[in-house]
């Protein structure tokens, strides 16, 4: 009687994992979601950058598909990772600002992965005032962490780690992958630190682009003719980059962030930024444009050096997939939280709906499904990760996503497949930091047409073809009357579309 209850159960167990695979057609994939923050496209080679090679972050475009239309619908670090979890925009989510508490109690996608059989798990940078939820592991950085020896709170106590936390979260990644459940797929999130200010680099990555002169953009200079919200930001590597504390010139290394560095820790930086780099901006007492140029030469040095390491351990994930067999059946996408400016207007930051912070990188492998060396053109906004993921699992999408599966993209010839052809945008916090207009906005294949209000109450439209660089605003121009009349009415559409009562106010009103 013993035996038959025994091979009963395992029989009865044996068609319930047959019917899982079947009833989703195939074996259901594992998803690793790789979120960076601040971490811009103009400095990833997958996407032509002149600046530096980031071979791991290429190995994931060449065996699957590149986004060079892929965008934020609010360029802002916190707001993003609840668009991610929600697949909704922000006045939608309740998470329009930085630094609030996120409603965790709201319907978040990988709880619907979790009450569909799939492991989850939220690893490092998390960034939203409450504690995660919908995870069956988690363990996060407090607020926006440190770069080393960080504290990461777990659901029963909050430890400090020493290292580097590029290190730190690759490790916490791997040893939880090496200790899940291997009968279920799983959906992990790996939240980068990196490349956030200030831009503290690996012990071993510093200095290894002391010997390179990075080329200023074209619009370095730019002298925001026109262009209300741009003359009246504070972002500028020039007036708002601090020496002290972003490009480390005599910095106190007893207190704040260096004030958790262990003797070895504190002693290579004091070598490195201290001894030489500091010694350095003395001896050649700067001052005007030399003083920028000499800051932006130290911002892109520091910044890139921090990103070697995110590069690095996206490889030791990578290795870690090839050699254990999972990355047969496994999505791997790296993506960043938003765009960031590389001295592009003379800025570092995002927030605006030009293009350096609107675009966000977004790579994907998806072995068996996405033809290798696959560039997808059509515009794709964050709205549309939830659901494509919930796509990948074979879980229902529910009805109130604002966002679409872009999977038929991945599938299909892209060009046959019917595909928005409008995003719409919408950014809220002000006046601090860095005194960036509110705006909303549309962004078609080819025009940006921008309305900043509060303070500034000015319109904006660009050409993208004839104008890449957003610095000739067509707004008010003769000729351009019925282009614009069309797009204020498209955008008045999406506002309608998406439930943009309070924008929709401000967009009627003269």
């Amino acid at each position: 009687m013993k035996n038959f209850a025994t091979n009963y159960l395992k029989k009865t167990w044996a068609l319930l994992l047959l019917f899982a695979v079947n009833s989703y057609g195939q074996q259901r994939p594992n998803i690793i979601f790789i979120f960076s923050d601040d971490h811009a496209y103009q400095a990833i080679s997958a996407y032509g950058s002149k600046l530096v090679q980031t071979p791991n972050i290429d190995r994931i475009a060449r065996q699957g598909a590149v986004f060079k239309n892929a965008l934020v619908t609010n360029s802002i670090c916190g707001p993003s990772r609840a668009t991610l979890l929600t697949g909704k925009y922000s006045h939608i989510n309740g998470y329009t600002l930085n630094e609030k508490k996120f409603d965790v109690e709201q319907q978040l996608f990988p709880a619907l992965l979790q009450q569909n059989g799939y492991q989850t798990a939220w690893i490092g940078k998390w960034h939203l005032g409450s504690l995660p939820k919908g995870f069956d592991y988690w363990r996060i950085l407090n607020s926006q962490g440190q770069y080393y020896n960080p504290d990461i709170i777990g659901p029963r106590d909050t430890t400090r780690i020493e290292g580097y936390v590029t290190n730190i979260i690759t490790n916490l990644s791997l040893n939880w992958l090496n200790n899940r459940d291997t009968t279920k797929p799983f959906f992990l999130v790996v939240g980068e630190k990196a490349t956030h200010r200030e831009w503290q680099p690996d012990i071993r990555d510093l200095g290894i682009y002391d010997d390179k002169t990075f080329p200023l953009p074209p619009t370095f200079r730019d002298n925001y003719k026109n262009r209300l919200a741009a003359q009246n930001q504070d972002m500028t590597i020039d007036k708002t980059m601090r020496l002290k504390e972003d490009l480390k010139v005599h910095t106190d290394y007893e207190k704040g962030i260096y004030g958790r560095f262990t003797p070895e820790q504190k002693k290579a930086y004091i070598d490195y930024y201290e001894n030489k780099i500091s010694k350095e901006f003395d001896a050649k007492h700067l001052s005007g444009d030399a003083l920028v140029e000499w800051k932006y030469q130290r911002y892109l040095k520091d910044y890139l050096a921090t990103a070697k390491s995110l590069d690095r351990n996206i490889g030791q994930l990578l290795d870690y997939l090839d050699k254990s067999g999972l990355s047969k059946n496994t999505v791997v996408v790296y993506a960043s939280d938003q765009g960031f400016y590389m001295g592009e207007h003379g800025w570092f930051d995002k927030r605006f709906i030009y293009e350096e912070s609107l675009r966000t990188p977004f790579i994907i492998k998806y072995p068996g499904v996405i033809k290798p060396g696959t560039t997808i053109n059509q515009l794709m906004l964050n709205i549309d990760w939830a659901p494509t993921f919930l796509n990948m699992a074979g879980v229902k999408v529910p009805a109130d996503i604002q966002g679409t599966s872009f999977l038929p993209l991945l599938k299909e010839d892209p060009k046959k497949v019917s595909w928005r052809k409008e995003a719409y945008y919408h950014y809220y916090e002000f006046p601090q930091p860095h005194h960036v207009y509110p705006h909303f906005g549309i962004r078609t294949e080819q025009y940006t047409l921008v309305r900043f209000y509060g303070e500034s109450n000015s319109w904006e439209l660009y050409d993208l073809q004839k104008d890449p660089h957003e610095v000739n605003n067509l707004y008010g121009q003769k000729s351009y009357e019925k282009l614009t009349a069309t797009l204020k009415d498209k955008l008045k559409k999406l506002m309608i579309q998406y439930k943009d009562t309070d924008a929709l106010k401000i967009l009627e009103t003269k």
